[in-house]
């Protein structure tokens, strides 16, 4: 892991001195002074993302409110334009190989690259809503058909903040699902702004009839998983799943794993072997590896999510190179499985060429 994170800092980094030089041709037609002052706001947002506002910063921002969630967007925002404004401009020097000269192309490519951003942000804001029917062969008691709300990757922080989380809740209230599922991440990089904005008296909200479900993922690692699980049965009306069972009353066997960030948790077979193999089985699992041991499990419909499917283009492509599933639907015989792209996502605020979603599984029983 500190070897990804070392070399995605040198790219970084390395992609900002290409933008940076080739952001001479057009600052040599400006004073001195525009120079020294546009280079240092240009290498203030550069940084910024290792500084107070990224990947380091969380325990030095503000507790909670505005200024906070925008430092953060900005930040890691500049993730996003850092890899379409180098995209562009890597294309125009190709381009210059064979005698083909783009004018102006520096500013044309700043145009371009907010262009894609704003388009990014528009999708990230307005998610989709899914709905996915499957039949299931085993019986159930009372009603046959259930319609189930199944989430992923929320990560409640400073970029999803109190007012996103009271659209998604409200949106998933109003569906009137009859149970409720969360596959991992709902907390982002630390606990900190979810309890000074006060988001467990949103939690408190979901509510359906055969319950509210929720299993650790990653990131709830990252921010501590005692503090995390603490958090969440004591302040919630959710249901914490961590290497556990729960059997509904119509006869539903939820089994929620552990995150594999815990490379000690129990293996699916063990998970499933005090269970009825001739009732309904559902997984949560935050993370979609080894999705032949759900099959082998006799798991009926497993919920994934993790991927966010590469958040933006072209990281979308490494994804379904990485995974087997890295977003959608699949059938492994009688095993239904399913990878999320995420309702919210993890810092740069941006879908592009991905969604943000909310799946509704309607299940028809035997």
């Amino acid at each position: 892991m500190h070897v990804f994170f070392i070399l995605f800092a040198g790219l970084y980094l390395l992609g900002n001195l290409y933008i940076y030089f080739r952001s001479w041709e057009i600052l040599h037609d400006c004073s001195l002074l525009w120079r020294y002052i546009l280079s240092f706001v240009y290498w203030i947002g550069a940084c910024s993302v290792f500084g107070f506002f990224g990947f380091l910063g969380n325990r030095w921002l503000p507790e909670a409110g505005g200024l906070a969630h925008v430092a953060y967007g900005f930040a890691t925002g500049w993730l996003v334009f850092t890899l379409y404004m180098a995209l562009f401009l890597f294309l125009t020097d190709l381009l210059r190989l064979f005698h083909i000269t783009i004018p102006h192309r520096f500013v044309i490519g700043l145009l371009l690259t907010f262009a894609v951003l704003s388009y990014g942000y528009f999708r990230y804001s307005h998610f989709d809503i899914r709905n996915i029917n499957i039949n299931i062969a085993k019986p159930v008691e009372g009603n046959k058909q259930l319609r189930v709300v199944a989430i992923s990757d929320v990560h409640l922080g400073y970029g999803t903040n109190r007012a996103r989380l009271q659209l998604y809740i409200q949106k998933i209230q109003d569906i009137q699902p009859d149970l409720i599922l969360l596959s991992g991440d709902l907390i982002d990089n630390s606990l900190k702004p979810v309890v000074s904005q006060e988001m467990e008296k949103d939690l408190c909200h979901l509510k359906a009839p055969l319950g509210v479900y929720m299993v650790p993922g990653n990131h709830e690692y990252i921010s501590g998983i005692k503090s995390c699980r603490d958090y969440i049965r004591e302040n919630t009306s959710i249901t914490w799943l961590q290497d556990s069972i729960v059997v509904l009353p119509n006869g539903i066997q939820i089994v929620g794993r552990d995150d594999r960030s815990n490379r000690n948790r129990r293996l699916l077979s063990q998970l499933v072997e005090p269970l009825d193999s001739q009732l309904p089985i559902l997984l949560l699992d935050h993370q979609p590896y080894h999705l032949e041991e759900a099959k082998n499990a006799g798991v009926d419909l497993q919920f994934s999510g993790h991927t966010h499917h590469g958040q933006v283009w072209p990281l979308n492509l490494l994804t379904d190179y990485l995974f087997e599933v890295s977003y959608g639907y699949r059938q492994f015989g009688s095993t239904h499985v399913y990878v999320s792209s995420g309702l919210s996502l993890w810092g740069p605020p941006f879908r592009i060429g991905t969604r943000s979603e909310m799946v509704i599984f309607n299940l028809n029983f035997k």
